[in-house]
């Protein structure tokens, strides 16, 4: 323990310094969608690489199909727990520009109305402050210790916000590699200002569009109206179906896989600070509209959903058309969680919808991609051990948090390396990540390097 005692000293008398080398990394303009901003990306890259070269990692910028991947080792003793961490050090386009207080790419610390002390620039919070808070654990372990506690692997990618193209291949193509004991996520973010938390379930997720034809072409309703089949009644009908009156999914099967939460998890969640009006008031809305006797913490994090995002057919444009359409189209999309099989998802809505089409109608799927839900065991050593090193960092128990959406890496890691993830960050709501005037807390930037230091330490220890 004292040697933690001293590396957190270090990152104290340090953070001056560490919010030195953030500034730098965060003036590269590192926007991997537009290609005018390539050499940049392949900029971000080399800092990043030179940054963990100096500090002993076997440092390299990998080459891919489009950004380059940074891949470090650290040239530690065996016999420890082996961890990659992942962050991305591309950034998103700034645009609209007009509606930042200041310059994107040069970073400042402001001071808000509350005292609030704030990084602002573009990726001050995605993802290379949070990427840097481990990085500069690392670089304090070093400096106090001569070593890390565990052994790390690092792994940056260059195309996070541009759909990752690259990384699947490059996962598969250097698996060896890279299959560790477990992975480390940092694009996550803490409860509250004052509450760390771990993500511990991702929800998975299935897209589906439904093409529903009935006459071989648009019909004119004053002509045909009340005798031919309109595929916008018959596509109504069958999503209507989709639930029944207390919001569960009447899909057969659906729910197979689905497990309840544990009994103290279940606790937390209802201990926690979550106000469900509050939630739903700020979009204008005040009823919970998902499975009645659930909470929304519950509804958005552990449960299973079917969502219609889109409906068209017929004539849509300005003014009016009476028509009959020939057909209609719904995009239907599915959260899982637990151990549902988005194959079997995918094939039991086909049937459902198969068994409610007329006769002289036919049906259409064009799929949109499939992912399981993941899941860390609440009961694992490397979630138990954590979950200590931020209480000890933060004065209160981490928050134990599900995400309602998906984590594309994440899935990545456990499909093609086999990789449990666990998810630590330390980005709040209001950091207008993607928007204009990003910024990132002081308090998050160095609470989150303490924090890393921690967690390392505990994941090294034995026996406990």
């Amino acid at each position: 323990m004292g040697t933690l005692k001293e590396v957190l000293h270090e990152i104290d008398n340090g953070i001056d310094n560490s919010l030195d080398r953030l500034f730098d990394l965060l003036r590269i303009e590192s926007i991997s969608t537009d290609p005018a901003y390539k050499d940049r990306c392949r900029a971000a890259a080399d800092w990043l690489a030179l940054e963990l070269s100096a500090m002993d990692f076997d440092a390299s910028v990998r080459p891919t199909g489009g950004h380059p991947m940074v891949v470090g080792h650290d040239r530690a003793d065996a016999g420890k727990p082996h961890a990659l961490f992942y962050g991305h050090y591309d950034v998103q386009p700034v645009d609209p520009l007009a509606e930042w207080n200041a310059p994107p790419f040069e970073p400042s610390l402001t001071t808000a109305a509350d005292g609030t002390k704030q990084i602002r620039a573009r990726g001050a919070c995605d993802d290379k402050g949070q990427l840097m808070t481990f990085v500069e654990a690392c670089r304090a372990w070093k400096a106090v210790a001569g070593s890390l506690p565990i052994q790390i692997s690092i792994l940056l990618e260059g195309e996070e916000e541009s759909g990752s193209p690259n990384l699947e291949p490059f996962l598969t193509a250097n698996a060896d590699e890279l299959r560790r004991d477990l992975a480390l996520v940092c694009d996550t973010g803490m409860w509250d200002r004052g509450q760390p938390a771990i993500t511990t379930m991702l929800r998975g997720l299935v897209g589906e569009e439904v093409i529903i034809t009935a006459a071989n072409r648009d019909l004119h309703s004053g002509g045909f109206g009340g005798a031919a089949r309109n595929p916008l009644h018959v596509l109504a009908d069958v999503l209507a179906a989709v639930h029944d009156t207390g919001g569960r999914v009447t899909i057969p099967d659906f729910y197979e896989g689905v497990g309840e939460l544990p009994a103290d998890i279940k606790e937390q969640w209802a201990a926690l600070d979550f106000d469900d009006g509050e939630f739903l008031g700020d979009v204008g809305l005040s009823i919970p509209a998902g499975e009645s006797g659930r909470s929304v913490l519950e509804q958005i994090w552990a449960r299973p959903t079917c969502e219609v995002n889109g409906i068209s057919g017929g004539y849509t444009g300005d003014g009016f058309k009476t028509v009959i359409p020939s057909k209609a189209t719904a995009k239907v999309s599915f959260r899982l969680v637990g151990d549902q099989d988005p194959d079997r998802i995918r094939e039991r809505f086909r049937t459902f919808v198969r068994e409610r089409i007329p006769a002289d109608c036919s049906v259409e799927f064009r799929p949109h991609g499939a992912s399981p839900a993941l899941r860390l065991p609440f009961d694992g050593p490397y979630l138990q051990r954590a979950r200590r090193a931020l209480a000890d960092e933060w004065g209160t128990a981490p928050a134990i948090s599900g995400g309602g959406g998906s984590i594309p890496v994440v899935g990545a890691f456990k499909r093609l390396l086999g990789m449990d993830s666990l998810m630590i960050g330390f980005a709040l709501d209001d950091d207008r990540v993607h928007s204009p005037n990003e910024k990132y807390n002081l308090s998050s930037f160095h609470g989150g390097i303490r924090s890393w230091a921690r967690v390392l330490a505990a994941l090294g220890e034995e026996g406990r």
